[in-house]
């Protein structure tokens, strides 16, 4: 039933509009040659935020405005931070539910195995690791860029790794630290697990951590960057917190006419499974995009898989499939110097 109305507004969708790449990112302009050498395999992901008002859903941009009459970010955009102050209260708004398996943030937590896998697999190869070991990823410096109440952070210090976790919203980091330190308190507990107490939670932002010159040999920012208020920005400040020959990692939502119909129509407005308002699709980056803007942040993407959902099982996969959610694997050019910030 679920597949069968996605198809419909799918169809519904592609006879009423057409595609109008950003204004932003001319596709004529890419370096597509970079993109080519993408490599794909089956793999997933997905993204949640909430809306504070419900509105019409933003329809895709003309002439460099969205029909909803605002414009998109561009060269003009000025700001010492990434951050968006609307999309920092819609998460302040329900971070109380992080850890509620039911609630707002439900399709994140079905995600997280499938995203799991990828991160595991791409590190482990990466630095070398063996994936089947208990922990994979010790030894390892990570930080989770907008970490929310840390359902990423944990099972990655369950793999070994030292995790650093850092959210903009204060609400976030106090439910991600209370949740954490549960099992300092009750290590007696047949599921303890004192690693997650270990984590280090910080309410801060890529950007001041910069300021801080710290560094870690893997970033992760996963459906964070269609929050920010400059991507290019975002990701300079990403790939300075990753030392030479590091690796980060990112995970998106394609700006396609079939995005615009599942990830807003669909999921916010027909299944209803996000707050309507959730997403701005003129926020939405293209996989040529994002590795574009990676490039001049001294990031060489190596791999990229796609998510895709099934109504069926309920689950989350890895996929050939890029055109709506998908995830990006980079490395840190190690003889390449960035240029300074700002």
């Amino acid at each position: 039933m679920a597949s069968k109305l996605l198809r419909k507004t799918s169809n519904r969708i592609f006879s009423l509009v057409r595609t109008n790449p950003n204004p932003n990112f001319p596709l004529k302009q890419l370096n597509l040659t970079a993109c080519q050498a993408l490599l794909s395999r089956p793999y997933s992901d997905v993204a949640q935020p909430v809306p504070i008002e419900p509105s019409l859903p933003e329809k895709p941009p003309v002439g460099g405005r969205t029909t909803n009459g605002k414009k998109t970010f561009g060269k003009g955009t000025t700001s010492s931070s990434s951050l968006k102050a609307a999309e920092l209260a819609k998460f302040a708004a329900i971070a109380e539910t992080w850890w509620d398996a039911e609630g707002p943030f439900k399709p994140l937590h079905v995600m997280n195995p499938t995203r799991l896998s990828f991160i595991r697999s791409t590190l482990c190869r990466h630095f070398r690791k063996d994936p089947l070991c208990p922990k994979p990823l010790e030894g390892l410096k990570v930080v989770d860029v907008g970490c929310g109440g840390g359902i990423l952070s944990e099972p990655l210090a369950r793999m070994g790794a030292t995790v650093t976790g850092i959210d903009a919203v204060e609400k976030n980091i106090t439910i991600a630290r209370l949740h954490a330190d549960i099992y300092k308190h009750f290590s007696l507990a047949q599921d303890s697990d004192p690693l997650t107490s270990t984590i280090e939670y910080r309410c801060t932002t890529a950007e001041k951590l910069v300021e801080e010159r710290r560094e870690f040999d893997a970033v992760i920012a996963l459906e964070v960057i269609e929050h920010v208020a400059d991507p290019a920005e975002f990701c300079k400040s990403l790939a300075a917190l990753t030392v030479s020959d590091g690796a980060t990692v990112i995970s998106t939502i394609n700006r396609s006419m079939r995005s615009y119909a599942t990830a807003i129509i669909a999921a916010e407005y027909i299944l209803q499974w996000l707050p309507k308002g959730t997403h701005q699709w003129s926020s939405f980056l293209t996989p040529e995009e994002l590795t574009l803007i990676l490039q001049r942040a001294s990031i060489t993407v190596q791999e990229m898989a796609g998510f895709v959902y099934n109504p069926l099982t309920g689950r989350w996969s890895l996929s050939d499939d890029i055109s709506v959610n998908f995830i990006a694997f980079g490395t840190k050019n190690p003889n390449k110097v960035l240029e300074s910030l700002g």
